[in-house]
Parts: structure tokens; sequence; C-alpha cells
């Protein structure tokens, strides 16, 4: 696919009035020292609170943001709905609390980076590091992890970690196939790719640990895990092959 937008970056959104003004500054800088063009796409889905209207205040003075409604709720709705609207070459989604630097966004894109169907960024490659993250919470994503390699995805670190790009060829064989739009929607993804034999790279990232995130690891990590067997269930039918 042509275009002149080399990276398109999607931000799902939900309940994030107070935190959307902060993320916007920092991808606005992002945006102005690039020599690139840049699209940055909110989709705002199922929030009851005022984001998609605090959304649509600043796109109206930033050309290079759009602003998406969904009227269903599920952070995997919002990156599907985001990926199969966007028109970059490279298609990057982030959350909103922006927990790895915005700058490091240019290790998933040329010249660092090219010629990749998919780019995650990992907390546990080589190079990484977490700040702040308690103890509890790093075992429970490890025990996690190893859930999921077991029933899914093999030989990735951290499927979890919030940041992924995508070549848009990629994007648009492996989000049609996307069903989920829960928390393991990371892992479907990942697993739908690597069915179809197309290359993932873990990027290590700095990330640091958010105590205000949204996830629950007691409620969330149940679900997860329901979630994965359905990935394994969906597997076997057939549902996540690529058709020529």
């Amino acid at each position: 696919m042509n275009s002149d937008i080399l990276l398109s970056i999607i931000l799902p959104a939900h309940n994030e009035t107070e935190r959307l003004p902060d993320c916007i500054k920092k991808v606005s800088d992002f945006v102005e020292k690039s020599d690139f063009m840049v699209e940055v796409i909110i989709v705002e889905n199922g929030s009851r609170d005022d984001t998609y209207k605090v959304a649509q205040s600043y796109a109206q003075h930033l050309p290079w943001l759009k602003v998406l409604k969904s009227e269903e709720s599920g952070k995997g709705c919002a990156v599907r709905m985001g990926m199969l609207a966007a028109k970059g070459q490279y298609r990057f989604f982030a959350d909103v609390d922006f927990s790895m630097p915005v700058e490091e966004i240019r290790l998933f894109i040329p010249p660092v980076l090219s010629d990749y169907a998919v780019a995650i960024g990992s907390r546990e490659a080589p190079g990484s590091v977490r700040y702040n993250e308690p103890q509890f919470r790093h075992f429970t994503g490890r025990v996690f992890n190893w859930f999921v390699q077991l029933l899914t995805v093999r030989g990735l670190k951290d499927t979890q970690c919030g940041f992924k790009c995508f070549s848009a060829d990629a994007a648009m064989k492996i989000f049609p196939l996307q069903q989920l739009n829960g928390w393991a929607f990371d892992v479907e993804i990942l697993y739908i790719a690597q069915r179809n034999g197309l290359e993932i790279i873990e990027i290590p990232v700095h990330w640091y640990y958010d105590g205000d995130s949204k996830v629950s690891v007691l409620r969330d990590s149940i679900r997860m895990f329901q979630e994965l067997l359905q990935i394994r269930k969906n597997g076997k039918a057939g549902i996540y092959d690529i058709h020529p």
C-alpha cells in the first residue's frame, strides 16, 4: 500500500478525559520534531465521560489528529477500528498513559527498523528497563506469559506491553480476523500473525509503571485466561487463517 504517511499512531481512549491532554502534548511534541508524515488517530470507545468531546476540541486545530468514535467498548475494538482506518506505512498503537517515552516510537520505524510485519515493545527483551513496578505485578505478568506460551503464542517474552507496530500489509491481514475486544486481544493478534508465518520482533523499551493503570490483576487475569482458551479454540476452528 503506497502512502505519503509513514506512521500512524492509534490511541484507544476509554474514560480518558484527565489523561488525554498530557498524552496529546507528548504526541504533539513528537509530531513537530518528526521529518516524516505522521497521523494520530484517537478512537473513543464507550466512554462515560467527556473523552470524545475533549479529543474533538484538539482535532479542530491539529491537522494531523483524527478522532473516531465506537459505540462498542473494549480496547481491542478501538485498536481494530484505528488500524483499519489508518493510512500509514507503519501503524503503531499505544496506551494514552504512554508508560514508554514517546520518542522510543522511533525504534519501530525506518531508518532504525524496517521490512518487518510486527514489532512489539518488550519489557523482558535484553536492554529493556522497568521502572517502579511492584514485584507482585511483575510476578503475575510472568505467570500469565507462561500460560500464553503454553496455550497460544510461542517464543515471545512479553505479549502485554501496550506498544505494538504493524506494517500496513500485516495490519490489513491481521485485524479483519480479530475476534476479541478484551484485554487478551494483544495475544490474539500476535497469535494470528504467528499462525500465518508473519515475522514478530521484540523491541526492548524503557517502561514506567503507572499506579493508576486500569488493569485489575485478579479480575482481568481470570478474564484473560478464559480468552486464551477462546483463542486456542478459534485457532483450531480455522478462524484465524489468512486466505489469499
